[in-house]
């Protein structure tokens, strides 16, 4: 009996700790069809997920902020008309939930998942995390998923990107974070994932989506330990997907942000020296890097804060 109870407490000690609540961002708006496809990917994987990005094309806007203000012109693809308020929804999306929410005076049990802020992405994944996540899952989120980006942040480039912004505030909040980037360079509406399924963003769009899926769960397979070190983000980026269609095609490499051949990284593939991510993404191939960051330098970190990262993934990697 003992040992029963034991068993049955452990099970749901280990349900209570597997993520499945993140608030997913970017900072190439909340319109465009990757930031779509990635929601739905994570929604038809079993996440509980809110949207929470900028109204607008906000890239390379890096970790700038402002108080988000009413719209003087409408959101991108005008999915949002001129005066609307600094935050809001898609009020069609709507779903059911067993949480009660109040807002605005009025309380009930149905909720908006994609949500806008009229600011930099750091505003829009702080409003995701201190107020939405609040409504809708009544404690912060588990995990903040920023991007995909549309186009590659590599090397010194996350110094400026929103995408890589976005997740870097979110780890200074003191929730792990993860940025996706993809080599893909067509910002297009949502729509064109239904009205053009087979054009080179739509398809894009879906492969960037699955990969991400499939790195969050080798990332989050293990209920226990830190899913990211405190202080760091992870910065994921993909080669173009032209002839790279199926996720099986990519190959997983661990790397390190920039070249340095005297720095002493995590021991892998026989060696101590990480490849840098500009050298695998930008060779012939299907690739996906994989680089640990410092939120606050955006730079590389050493080599055993690299380890906990490497751990956590290392059943999908491949030597470059």
């Amino acid at each position: 009996m003992f040992l029963s109870n034991f068993l049955i407490l452990a099970l749901v000690v280990v349900a209570q700790c597997r993520v499945t609540k993140i608030v997913l961002t970017n900072d190439d708006g909340w319109a465009v069809a990757q930031i779509r496809a990635q929601y739905d990917a994570l929604v038809a994987a079993g996440y509980n997920v809110i949207l929470s990005a900028p109204t607008e094309n906000e890239s390379g806007t890096g970790s700038s902020t402002a108080t988000p203000g009413p719209l003087t012109q409408p959101c991108e693809f005008n999915t949002c008309p001129a005066g609307s308020p600094a935050e809001g929804f898609n009020a069609t999306n709507r779903k059911p939930s067993s949480l009660k929410y109040e807002e605005n005076g009025s309380s009930g049990f149905c909720l908006a998942r994609l949500n806008w802020v009229n600011s930099f992405p750091v505003d829009a994944v702080k409003f995701g995390i201190q107020t939405l996540s609040h409504k809708f899952f009544h404690t912060p989120p588990q995990l903040i998923v920023s991007g995909p980006n549309i186009g590659t942040n590599l090397g010194t480039q996350v110094l400026n990107s929103g995408t890589v912004g976005a997740a870097c505030e979110s780890a200074k909040e003191r929730i792990p974070s993860v940025a996706f980037s993809g080599s893909s360079n067509s910002a297009v509406s949502y729509t064109t994932l239904h009205s053009s399924p087979n054009s080179t963003a739509t398809v894009a769009a879906f492969v960037n989506s699955r990969l991400t899926v499939k790195f969050l769960k080798a990332l989050l397979a293990s209920p226990f330990g830190a899913i990211v070190p405190a202080n760091t983000t992870v910065s994921v980026n993909t080669s173009n997907v032209s002839g790279c269609t199926d996720v099986n095609d990519f190959k997983f490499i661990f790397t390190r942000n920039l070249a340095n051949s005297s720095a002493r990284d995590v021991s892998t593939c026989g060696t101590n020296h990480l490849p840098d991510e500009a050298t695998v993404i930008n060779s012939s191939g299907c690739h996906v890097s994989i680089s640990v960051l410092n939120a606050v330098t955006k730079t590389d970190v050493d080599a055993a804060t690299q380890a906990i990262v490497f751990r956590r993934v290392e059943g999908i990697l491949s030597c470059f």
